[in-house]
C-alpha cells in the first residue's frame, strides 16, 4: 500500500536515519536559499512553490532525486552538473556523495529569479 503524504515530516519520517539526515541538509539548503518559499507536498514528496513550484526532491534506493523542472537547468548549469546523472529537468545526487549544497542553491536562487520574471512577464500581457 502506498502511502499518501500529507506533509514533509510525514515524507521524512518513512525513511533511515542517514537517509533522513541527507533529506534534511538538503531541505535546510532550499529553505536558505529560498526563505519565502512555501513547503508543500506535491506529486507525493517534497516541493517549494514560491510564484509556482521552485524545486521537489525524493529519495530512492541509490541516490536522491532533485527536480528543479526545467531543462533550462541543465543547459544553464552544464558544467556544474557534469558528474551527476541528469536528463530533462532532472538531477541525480548518488547517496554515497555529499549534497552538494552551493550548487543546490544556485540552482534555487536561479529558479526564484526564473518565476519571478515568469510572473512580471504574465503581469505586463
Amino acid at each position: 500500500m502506498k502511502i499518501k503524504f500529507t506533509d514533509v515530516e510525514e515524507y521524512l519520517s518513512v525513511f533511515p536515519e542517514e537517509i533522513i539526515e541527507l533529506l534534511q541538509t538538503l531541505r535546510t539548503a532550499i529553505k536558505e536559499a529560498a526563505p519565502e518559499a512555501e513547503e508543500v507536498i506535491s506529486y507525493n514528496m517534497p516541493a517549494y512553490r514560491y510564484h509556482g513550484i521552485l524545486v521537489y526532491f525524493a529519495a530512492y534506493k541509490n541516490h536522491i532525486g532533485f527536480y528543479p523542472g526545467s531543462s533550462l537547468i541543465n543547459e544553464v548549469f552544464k558544467k556544474d552538473l557534469v558528474k551527476y546523472k541528469t536528463s530533462k529537468g532532472t538531477i541525480q545526487f548518488p547517496l554515497d556523495q555529499q549534497l552538494p549544497i552551493k550548487l543546490i542553491q544556485k540552482i534555487v536562487r536561479f529558479r526564484v529569479m526564473y518565476n519571478l520574471d515568469k510572473t512580471k512577464a504574465k503581469k505586463r500581457r
